[in-house]
């Protein structure tokens, strides 16, 4: 895309973060809608519209358009993904929610590992029709998220009392366990919308994500590109070091999913996480020249980048409910997420100021620094609200 069209990487740098933009204005109303009304049509809608606009990407000439669509990109999914936490939170109790959203939280790393050679094998074999192998690439790519999002609007079960396939003492003891949660949290104060503004850790939680998203989006986003770098590897094998660092995700999320359920400890299994993927970034670009040690570093930083998400996404719905909790997970996600703006962009624009990748790396590993220091002042707060 970047040859045909000549776009540079800061026009790529710049469309990746725009996306983050439409992200931000819908998210916390797609959260509420979740919350109050339901998570089956508003998650269905979601996937539908993101499909279509994710398709008309392979029709983009210019960078405006580029723009344009990356930014409905991003308005058609705002409410997923804090949506699907908030969902989560319906069905499981708090001693239970980090191992679940760890099986949720492998899709991304997963999507990853069996993208990038489908990418591959659509780009070098699909040119039908005049177009680039490019283009089918998200043609083909959007069009599952709109058959699974007509098959959600269907099949999805928006409360455990809805459920038919659940057994009716199965069904009681779950409603009544999270009921007794949620009027813990009432009984405090911790229900309504403007609770969520009132929590100091909220802010804490946006500031940690913020940074962590800039440094995790921006190496999400380039790091095809930096392996494309290394110019001594096959083709083949620059896919295969791409896809090391997903695979290597996904055994991180769920190891620090299942540590942190065991414990119920969420500080530290948030803190290190990012501060190991730090020092592995800082470790790759000091080992510059010496391509298995960078590709170790690259591996490290992958099974660490994103281990931190099931501790973290717990902490929200340990603090609040029902609308209180709807409300903070889409301003953390909202707010946090302008990082994906951010990071890139200056990703993007350091690496063409100065040609090269090192001092778009540093900045990364910043980013991870300042998330993780700021993680390690996360309070434990349990169910209940006790310290």
């Amino acid at each position: 895309m970047q040859r045909e069209l000549g776009f540079t990487d800061e026009v790529i740098g710049l469309g990746a973060g725009i996306f983050f933009l439409g992200y931000f204005l819908l998210e916390i109303p797609g959260t509420l809608i979740v919350e109050r009304w339901s998570a089956r049509i508003w998650l269905g809608r979601i996937m539908i519209t993101w499909g279509i606009v994710a398709t008309s990407m392979g029709f983009i000439q210019t960078p405006q358009q580029f723009y344009w669509l990356r930014f409905a990109l991003g308005a058609a999914e705002a409410g997923f993904f804090p949506g699907i936490i908030v969902y989560l939170s319906h069905w499981y109790c708090y001693k239970d929610r980090s191992r679940a959203k760890s099986l949720f939280l492998i899709a991304q790393p997963l999507a990853q590992v069996l993208g990038l050679p489908l990418s591959r094998v659509i780009m070098e074999h699909a040119n039908w029709g005049g177009l680039a192998g490019w283009r089918w690439v998200f043609i083909l790519e959007g069009i599952p998220s709109i058959v699974l999002g007509l098959i959600t609007l269907f099949y999805l079960t928006d409360w455990p009392r809805q459920a038919k396939w659940l057994p009716e003492d199965q069904k009681q003891w779950l409603t009544e366990e999270l009921e007794q949660e949620r009027a813990a949290k009432e009984a405090a104060g911790r229900a309504g919308v403007w609770s969520a503004f009132r929590q100091p850790q909220i802010y804490l939680l946006v500031a940690i994500y913020f940074f962590v998203v800039a440094g995790n989006q921006s190496l999400i986003f380039f790091l095809p590109s930096i392996t494309d770098a290394m110019s001594s590897m096959t083709v083949t094998t620059r896919t295969l070091v791409t896809m090391l660092p997903y695979i290597c995700g996904f055994f991180g999320i769920l190891a620090n999913g299942y540590l942190s359920g065991r414990t119920t400890e969420r500080r530290w299994h948030v803190a290190a996480p990012i501060l190991i993927a730090a020092a592995a970034l800082a470790g790759a670009v000091t080992a510059e020249g010496y391509l298995v040690f960078v590709v170790l570093f690259f591996c490290v930083a992958g099974f660490a980048a994103q281990a931190y998400l099931p501790p973290f996404w717990t902490l929200p719905t340990a603090l609040l409910t029902k609308s209180g909790a709807a409300v903070a997970i889409g301003l953390i996600n909202a707010v946090g997420n302008l990082g994906g703006l951010f990071g890139p962009y200056v990703f993007g624009y350091l690496k063409t100021a100065t040609g090269n990748f090192a001092s778009g790396l540093w900045f990364l590993v910043g980013c991870l620094l300042i998330a993780g220091a700021l993680a390690t002042r996360i309070r434990l707060i349990k169910e209940h609200g006790q310290r």
